[in-house]
């Protein structure tokens, strides 16, 4: 134990300051990376770390790809590439309550999927923003299905999705190969927890932040923001809850996404014993 939490502290605290120089986290946010990601190898192993691990690397990526084109709905967004302290909590601390799960419980399996599932719905959202923003088509309303500004809340498009799918099923290949690399175990399963997890995960932030997230109405530029102040003054609630914040709905997102993990690992684990 000693040993991990070790090694999970220094890895932890190199990969934190690389990223705050790239400027990929705050310094809050990189504070509770590092606690996040020492807890998870400590209590868990490689695949729990590496996991957190391919998530935060792909998306960071990504929030930094093509900066330029993407700098106007951006600007529409509560919160930038620079992840702080509950941008941190919101996407990955259900992956610290899954590892305590497992570690007390000794269901490793179980809350591996739920980890698996949330991760991957974290990944999704993240994926169909960064990629779905590019897209040459505008976005259309979840539920109404009328087109929208791009990077409205509730908006989605085709390649949003597309990319909201691959996000997901990253996610739940590398917990394959993880798995592979750490004890030679195969479970195929894992790549439809990401993919299925981390697609209805992403469905329901959209959801969300179609109904209930708070957004705004800039009288300047007469477009709708997750923003309280934009283009230099105060914006006008224009729907949604105060206490819905973009940070609320990722953590519900990130919860479906592990129950539909567990769902699905739970039918696989059932319909085997009955073929068996």
């Amino acid at each position: 134990m000693e040993e991990r939490f070790l090694f999970g502290l220094v890895g932890s605290v190199l990969i934190a300051g690389i990223a705050y120089k790239k400027r990929s986290l705050s310094v809050s946010g990189g504070i509770a990376a590092i606690v996040l990601g020492t807890a998870l190898y400590a209590l868990g192993d490689i695949r729990w770390y590496g996991l957190l691990l391919a998530f935060f690397i792909s998306s960071s990526w990504l929030s930094h790809r093509k900066k330029q084109e993407k700098r106007e709905v951006e600007e529409l967004f509560s919160k930038t590439g620079v992840r702080d302290w509950l941008q941190v909590a919101a996407n990955g601390g259900l992956g610290l309550v899954a590892v305590l799960g497992a570690f007390i419980s000794g269901r490793d399996d179980v809350w591996f999927a739920f980890y698996i599932g949330a991760l991957a719905a974290a990944a999704s959202d993240t994926w169909a923003t960064e990629i779905g923003v590019l897209s040459s088509k505008p976005p259309r309303h979840i539920l109404t299905g009328k087109i929208v500004t791009p990077g409205t809340s509730g908006g989605i498009s085709r390649l949003g999705l597309g990319a909201s799918l691959a996000g997901g099923a990253f996610i739940g290949v590398t917990a394959l190969l993880l798995t592979i690399a750490s004890d030679g175990k195969i479970n195929l399963t894992y790549i439809w927890l990401g993919a299925a997890g981390g697609l209805f995960g992403s469905l329901a932030d959209s959801i969300l932040g179609a109904t209930w997230q708070r957004t705004y109405k800039c009288e300047v530029c007469r477009k709708e923001t997750e923003r309280d102040f934009h283009c230099g003054t105060q914006t006008h609630p224009l729907k949604g809850y105060a206490w819905c914040t973009n940070d609320v709905v990722n953590i519900v997102g990130t919860v479906v996404g592990g129950v539909v993990a567990v769902l699905i690992h739970v039918l696989a684990v059932l319909t085997s014993h009955v073929f068996l």
